[in-house]
């Protein structure tokens, strides 16, 4: 497979709701034009911000359904389809492929706690079963194994496997994937405060959280560094770190959710087990956004 583009700023998007708990699709709709019009080059669909544990398969496909239909061709949307069951997640890849998806989002097989070899041959299985393009998403903070870059770097001979969402946080680890997989294949950063720095040592760039609030900065920052204006770029990321660690106060996505409705933007609330902001969790985030 070609060199796939899914853009330099992804957003991870969160799953509105209504009162009641259940998807708003409204909401939806309304927040995929908000993300367009403010610096997302493409949507993530049902990953970890869009609290995909509490989404049932109906609910997830509903979504994508949606997502696709909203943005209309605009942008690419990539449906997180990675669970830790792997024949579920061929099937639920398969359903959703037939919605218009521009590509899927498999993540580590979280509880399991599989081998080396057992994640090849989970994420070779999902590539296999579809002929869409695939996007690795290891994140040993949540899933508790780490995918070595051996691993990634195996994976990624894969005809259909393009890149990977990095959120290990370790920067040694994805300068020596980039180094040892052809240039086809690219790395973004899972985490939004290391934007710049793994651009700095060959990344491609962020599937972003940030970027519901600060998405035409995140863009900016992006755009600053590809024009070697390394100075301005590093300028901008220091103003914005503060918020980008903000978001990240709580567990993910409630302080972003908090953070939208800050901004006038209403998706809802989350899904226990997660549980909204206290009064003094809102307060410093308030703060952070007004400052």
């Amino acid at each position: 497979m070609n060199k796939v583009n899914f853009g330099r700023v992804l957003t991870a998007m969160v799953t509105p709701f209504d009162e009641k708990g259940a998807i708003d699709f409204h909401k939806t709709e309304l927040l995929v034009e908000h993300l367009i019009n403010n610096g997302s080059d493409g949507l993530v669909v049902a990953g970890t911000t869009g609290e995909s544990p509490t989404l049932t398969k109906d609910e997830k496909l509903a979504l994508f359904d949606t997502v696709v239909k909203t943005v209309n061709g605009r942008v690419p949307v990539i449906a997180g389809t990675g669970t830790n069951n792997t024949q579920a997640s061929i099937e639920l890849t398969q359903e959703a492929a037939l919605l218009g998806i521009n590509g899927v989002m498999a993540v580590a097989p979280y509880y399991n706690k599989p081998s080396q070899q057992g994640m090849i041959e989970h994420f070779k299985a999902i590539a296999n079963a579809t002929t869409l393009p695939v996007m690795l998403y290891n994140i040993p903070g949540r899933s508790v194994v780490n995918m070595s870059v051996d691993t990634i770097v195996e994976l990624a001979k894969v005809k259909n496997i393009v890149c990977v969402k990095e959120a290990s946080g370790d920067l040694e680890q994805m300068a020596t994937i980039i180094d040892k997989t052809d240039t086809d294949f690219t790395l973004y950063s899972g985490d939004d405060s290391l934007t710049l720095p793994s651009m700095a040592i060959g990344g491609n760039g962020v599937i972003s959280v940030a970027s519901h609030i600060i998405g035409n900065e995140m863009q900016q920052i992006v755009q600053l560094f590809q024009a070697g204006s390394v100075n301005e770029a590093a300028k901008l990321h220091r103003k914005h770190l503060p918020l980008m660690k903000a978001l990240f106060l709580t567990p993910n996505p409630t302080s972003v959710k908090m953070a939208l409705q800050i901004k006038g933007i209403n998706v809802g609330s989350v899904r226990l087990p997660l549980v909204p902001l206290t009064n003094a969790e809102k307060e410093i985030l308030y703060q952070v956004m007004n400052s």
